[in-house]
């Protein structure tokens, strides 16, 4: 395990912005330089009611009917995300409220 594994815990929800891929919720399963394994990965494609990712990770958002997000994949599914920027730890009230914007699709 090296050094920056340990700055994540496993079990836990993080809102992770990639370079040009976007931005992410889910469980991190393992961290090497700028790429990112994620367990349980929603693609957040547009939201409303936050300003940035800071404020999903910490609020959630307040208006979920104006969001795009995308089907959350299980838990057991791992995608690699690369060009990582940054991560946050998701709060309980983040993730509910995450949780609860429906499904888009166009």
């Amino acid at each position: 395990m090296t050094t920056k594994n340990k700055m994540f815990d496993k079990n836990k929800n993080y809102i992770i912005r990639a370079d040009t891929a976007g931005v992410f919720m889910g469980k991190i399963s393992f961290i090497e330089g700028t790429t990112v394994g994620i367990n349980g990965l929603r693609r957040l494609y547009y939201w409303s009611g936050a300003l940035d990712v800071s404020q999903l990770a910490k609020s959630g958002v307040s208006r979920p009917n104006g969001c795009k997000f995308s089907e959350r994949l299980d838990e057991s599914d791992l995608s690699i995300v690369t060009n990582i920027i940054e991560f946050h730890p998701m709060t309980e009230v983040a993730v509910k409220s995450l949780n609860e914007v429906p499904v888009w699709k166009s």
